[in-house]
């Protein structure tokens, strides 16, 4: 069977959070998935793994942890979730997505057996676009190629798997995980995990371990209350990362960024403007100490939010080069050899696109890409925008999911691109997703009306990026969020234009 068999069918599933044909949630049970693990031979026993849950920022710590390892000479895997482009990206071993062709063989294995499964009467039905997936991911991380006729390669050294929702039912908690870590947990998701942030932060933390250990760093007040009291049950190792966050004066000096700008500032040279934005808008780039000695961080990810990403990813490293570390009870006696200056290439060579993603364009202002999907991703966008000079002509390009909190969103957002306030220069495009859950253009305007705030409605994606490309000055910025597969289609169109993008997907 082809790839293109393989996504179709897959996608015919219906996607992670779509309700059924009758508009009924599915009901998840981490019981299912471990009936179908065991049908594939139990593959995510073949590999040791960390597993990562949390609101926002777990696929930047994910991302910047596999780096690491890689770059210390480990086949390390990835397991993230959604994907921008091509559903392959969510699946990778050493920064490469895994193949058309293993991806379509391993596919149709969990799927026929899944089917098996399902007819024996072993599962009570079909398991979900997320498991299938999951399922799909573990035999490829043990070894599983697209030649059935060969042995099974190789597993990976280890595998970073990066929870798809809340933590305690998602597919990925069915790994004995070598740590568990939790990054900043806010509001999301609330049809599933619930209408608090402690009861959010319970769901996420069961991927904790029966003395194992933790990483995490100090948050909200429930969160910090619920993940104590989870931790103290589980009897477990806890480490705070807050001590690899930079202080103050370990942070650039801005009088001295403008000459050390990041190279994404350099696309901008021809426009003043331009320059003075991204001057503001560095890489990370400070020094730590780690075992006593210098840890020098050059991340590309931009925003000082990823300072907190960054310490959950260095926290994790050094924890897994220590041996004694993982947990109290089991020390680990292979640790992973992973020096400073590995830890520090790791850091530098991480790729995370659509985050505070910069895209100069040929013929129009520069874009800038993010995926802000919910009110605490906003407001990191929102004091990032913060930095940008006043008077700088800014567009707006929005759309979102409609399960998410979409007022919210607008009212934090919104504001800062009002034409009809003290910026004429500004505007706010609205544009349709392809996705089921996709909130309606008459949704997103009506947003834009209880606010009082002008918005233009398009009627495609393709028509708002010419649109704002129109509107928008040189020395201006077209800024495009809200959604996942928001950002996901415009690189799509974009391509072209993105050094290392991923090719077109098949579909829409």
């Amino acid at each position: 069977m082809s790839y293109t068999a393989a996504v179709d069918h897959l996608y015919a599933r219906g996607l992670e959070l779509a309700p059924d044909s009758s508009g009924t949630r599915r009901k998840f049970d981490l019981e299912h998935m471990r009936i179908l693990a065991r049908a594939l031979g139990n593959p995510q026993q073949s590999f040791p793994s960390v597993l990562i849950a949390g609101t926002n920022g777990k696929g930047s710590t994910s991302a910047t942890l596999a780096s690491i390892l890689t770059a210390a000479g480990y086949r390390t895997a990835l397991y993230t979730s959604p994907h921008l482009s091509r559903i392959n990206e969510r699946i990778q071993i050493d920064g490469q997505p895994i193949s058309d062709d293993d991806f379509a063989r391993l596919y149709f294995q969990a799927d026929s057996i899944a089917e098996r499964l399902v007819s024996s009467g072993d599962l009570p039905h079909h398991p979900s676009f997320f498991e299938i997936l999951t399922a799909l991911a573990f035999l490829y991380f043990a070894g599983e190629t697209a030649d059935p006729k060969s042995a099974p390669g190789t597993a990976v050294d280890i595998a970073i798997l990066e929870v798809g929702l809340g933590g305690r039912l998602d597919a990925t908690n069915i790994v004995d995980p070598l740590l568990s870590i939790l990054t900043d947990i806010s509001l999301d998701h609330q049809d599933y995990l619930g209408n608090t942030i402690a009861e959010i932060t319970r769901e996420k933390a069961g991927i904790l371990r029966h003395h194992g250990t933790l990483i995490t760093l100090p948050q909200h007040p429930e969160a910090n209350q619920a993940i104590g009291e989870a931790a103290a049950s589980l009897d477990l190792h806890a480490i705070n990362a807050a001590h690899y966050i930079p202080t103050a004066e370990k942070l650039l000096h801005p009088r001295d960024r403008h000459s050390e700008r990041s190279e994404e500032s350099q696309h901008f040279a021809g426009s003043a403007a331009n320059a003075e934005s991204t001057a503001t808008l560095l890489r990370n780039r400070y020094t730590l100490t780690l075992d006593g000695q210098p840890l020098h961080v050059d991340s590309p990810l931009l925003g000082q939010h990823q300072q907190r990403n960054l310490a959950l990813a260095i926290a994790a490293a050094e924890e897994l080069r220590n041996p004694t570390g993982y947990n109290k009870a089991n020390s680990n006696r292979e640790s992973y050899k992973i020096s400073n200056a590995q830890i520090e290439a790791g850091i530098r060579q991480t790729r995370w696109p659509g985050r505070l993603e910069f895209v100069p364009l040929a013929d129009s202002a520069p874009i800038l890409l993010d995926v802000a999907h919910n009110p605490a991703g906003a407001w990191t966008l929102r004091a990032v925008l913060a930095q940008l000079p006043e008077e700088q002509p800014r567009t707006l390009l929005f759309s979102c999911l409609r399960d998410k909190d979409l007022r919210e969103m607008s009212q934090i957002l919104l504001p800062l691109f009002d034409s009809s306030a003290d910026r004429p220069l500004d505007h706010i495009l609205f544009a349709p997703i392809h996705n089921p859950r996709a909130a309606s253009l008459e949704e997103l305007a009506e947003a834009a009306r209880a606010l009082e705030i002008p918005a233009e409605i398009l009627p495609s994606l393709a028509d708002a990026l010419a649109r704002a490309k129109a509107l928008t000055p040189l020395n201006g910025l077209i800024v495009a969020t809200g959604s996942v597969y928001l950002i996901g289609e415009l690189r799509t169109l974009i391509a072209d234009q993105i050094d290392g993008a991923f090719p077109a997907p098949p579909h829409p």
